[in-house]
């Protein structure tokens, strides 16, 4: 069975890749994904936020912070460069170790350094980059308009910026998600992957304390994702890379069918390993030889909307009738 396809403009020999996450972090794993038959890998992220947090420990461990005076910019340039260093050096000894594609990954607040990390990515031989944009808009004074603006100014600045293939990563936090998607497409991106997988937080009714809750996706999670795709892949002007719920090589099936171009996967690589990449490629070509499929295009977006008079089931967000009884 023929599983090659593209992603972001890139030859990929399968359509599963390894999303960006604390595994991607370490060579020998980016090493057994590739074994695996992993399309491409995604590195894990780098947040500006714990580059910020690392020059703020670092500078504090030698004095205090307001000790500094006027060399405080000089010095934390020189932390968040070395920092950085370290990151970048990752990159380039994975590509040193691997023949399939490494795609770097971004989170930026300030403008600036969305443009300086960027182009840090590139210089470190990034065959790709994704920017991590999932913003939740807890602000009341941050207008639809607002969100719309700094999407546009990052990802038009960008592109002019660096030569390398750009997607974009989503949340679906966006009353306007159709629009909004589709005119990210038309911005000249590659690609977007849809969607992030938000950090969750609980309370201890104990200590009446915030903490971390299971932030792993669950498998049904993967029925949002599934619908957006539906809807959405017939009208960008870019692939879609779908994420977040996928557990079993079925999973994979579906969101192909459903139009995605390929399909990221996290969460399950953490509770199978690594290894568990190759029984979700080996389902994949399974199921392609039961259907007669010989290539993934023979079917890719075959239940999407607009190719399927069924799909239409994906615009119901209401039970009928006849589901009542669930």
């Amino acid at each position: 069975m023929d599983t090659r396809t593209k992603y972001l403009g890139l030859d990929v020999e399968s359509p599963i890749i390894a999303g960006s996450c604390g595994l991607t972090n370490d060579i020998d794993n980016l090493v057994k994904l590739q074994d695996a038959g992993a399309g491409a890998v995604i590195v894990k992220s780098v947040f500006e936020e714990q580059i910020i947090y690392d020059i703020k420990r670092n500078l504090s461990m030698m004095a205090p912070t307001d000790s500094y005076g006027m060399s405080y910019e000089y010095i934390a340039a020189h932390v968040a460069d070395d920092s950085l260093g370290q990151y970048f050096n990752f990159i380039k000894e994975a590509k040193k170790r691997l023949h399939i594609p490494v795609i770097g990954s971004i989170n930026c607040y300030s403008f600036e350094n969305w443009m300086t990390y960027t182009q840090r990515f590139q210089e470190a031989g990034c065959d790709g980059l994704e920017l991590n944009m999932a913003i939740l808009p807890y602000e009341t004074t941050l207008s639809c308009e607002d969100v719309d603006r700094l999407f546009s100014d990052i990802i038009n600045t960008l592109r002019k910026s660096v030569s390398i293939p750009i997607s974009v990563k989503v949340s679906h936090n966006f009353t306007d998600m159709a629009n909004f998607m589709q005119r990210l497409s038309w911005m000249g991106i590659n690609g977007i992957t849809m969607f992030n997988k938000s950090l969750n937080v609980d309370i201890d009714t104990d200590t009446m304390q915030i903490k971390h809750a299971p932030s792993l996706s669950t498998p049904e999670e993967l029925y949002e994702t599934l619908r957006w795709v539906a809807i959405l892949s017939k009208k960008l002007r870019c692939d879609i890379s779908a994420s977040t719920g996928v557990h079993k090589p079925e999973d994979v099936v579906k969101l192909l069918l459903a139009g995605a171009g390929s399909v990221q996967v996290v969460s399950c690589l953490y509770k199978n390993g690594v290894e568990y990449m190759r029984t979700l490629n080996e389902g994949l070509r399974s199921w392609m030889a039961e259907k007669g499929f010989d290539s993934i295009q023979q079917f890719a977006g075959k239940l999407a909307v607009k190719a399927n008079e069924q799909a239409s089931l994906f615009f119901r967000t209401q039970f009928m009738k006849h589901f009542a009884q669930l």
